[in-house]
């Protein structure tokens, strides 16, 4: 069987599927059109694709001797899976491995803006320093402060637990009760407008979907406390990037961490040039150990799938069931 991979994974990965399939790899370091994608599925049995490709109805139809798509990714909204499903295709993701080093990054990030690390770098750098000054660079405290978690799944628990020593007062908005937050940090479950109003750090750790897109916009950005930072490592549209640019321009908040934006890779403008924001490229997961670890999983899923057995993070497993 043969296997078409929209971008080169790390090689641990790849040397799973070389030992039973041919595989095919994007020669260019960049996301494919959907016209590149439908070609190279062209005699394909699977496809193991990343979250930045659309894989829709379209390209899912256009080979029928698809049999398996693995995502090298925990978000899968890219993909058409009930399209998918309807068809008896298996689809998969690699949650679990990369919880670490996103929470890792979302507390980097929180961190980065709150003592304004990128601003006094570039300071430093431009040769300003001039010695030490009593009133350089004023950042925020964090200890002691009260920390708000939007999303208690893998990553937003993981990034929650890691407050422990800061001595912080944990909030959290999520669909059930985090007993293991609640017992270890004597966290307190409450709804989004209290969280934004009474919380100096926000951290987001939500899914991509209908109720989540915007879900922090312009009436959220102005509940805030003006000394609020917001930090987003979990999906770009959850976060409305015009209406946060206008918050940290008008000074509503104090400043914002990045991982993800809204129509990657575009950013709005004016983030750019704002020093209380701190922009990464989309990179909360790269750590050698996650990203290895996810190409395995990936390739596991995919061996599993093209087998005829249910993946181990099969999303739908309900296609073996036909």
């Amino acid at each position: 069987m043969k296997i078409f991979i929209t971008r080169k994974i790390p090689d641990p990965g790849l040397e799973l599927l070389r030992k039973k399939y041919e595989i095919e790899i994007n020669p260019y370091n960049r996301v494919l059109t959907k016209k590149e994608i439908i070609k190279g599925l062209e005699g394909k049995d699977g496809l193991l694709c990343l979250l930045t490709d659309d894989i829709d109805k379209e390209v899912i139809s256009s080979e029928s001797k698809l049999k398996m798509i693995a995502s090298y990714s925990v978000g899968y909204d890219n993909i058409d899976v009930k399209f998918a499903t309807t068809l008896g295709i298996p689809v998969s993701n690699t949650p679990g491995v990369l919880t670490n080093a996103t929470s890792e990054m979302a507390w980097a990030l929180l961190f980065s803006v709150a003592r304004r690390i990128v601003e006094a770098d570039k300071f430093t750098r431009a040769g300003k320093f001039a010695g030490w000054d009593p009133l350089l660079m004023h950042g925020k405290d964090i200890a002691g402060k009260t920390l708000g978690v939007v999303g208690t799944g893998r990553i937003g628990s993981s990034f929650a637990m890691k407050s422990k020593g800061f001595n912080m007062k944990i909030l959290y908005v999520d669909g059930k009760k985090n007993k293991v937050l609640e017992e270890e940090l004597n966290a307190k479950k409450v709804n989004l407008e209290r969280l934004l109003k009474e919380s100096d750090f926000i951290s987001l750790h939500v899914p991509l979907i209908s109720d989540t897109y915007h879900l922090i916009g312009e009436k959220q950005f102005k509940m805030m406390k003006k000394t609020a930072i917001i930090i987003n490592t979990s999906r770009g549209p959850v976060v409305d990037e015009k209406a946060l640019a206008k918050a940290l321009k008008e000074k509503w908040i104090f400043g914002a961490g990045l991982d993800v934006y809204e129509k990657e890779p575009e950013i709005t403008k004016e983030l750019i040039h704002f020093d209380n924001v701190v922009l990464q490229p989309h990179s909360a997961s790269a750590t050698t150990d996650s990203r290895n670890d996810m190409a395995i999983m990936a390739a596991e899923n995919m061996i599993a799938g093209l087998e005829r057995k249910i993946p181990p993070n099969c999303v739908n497993p309900e296609v073996f069931n036909k």
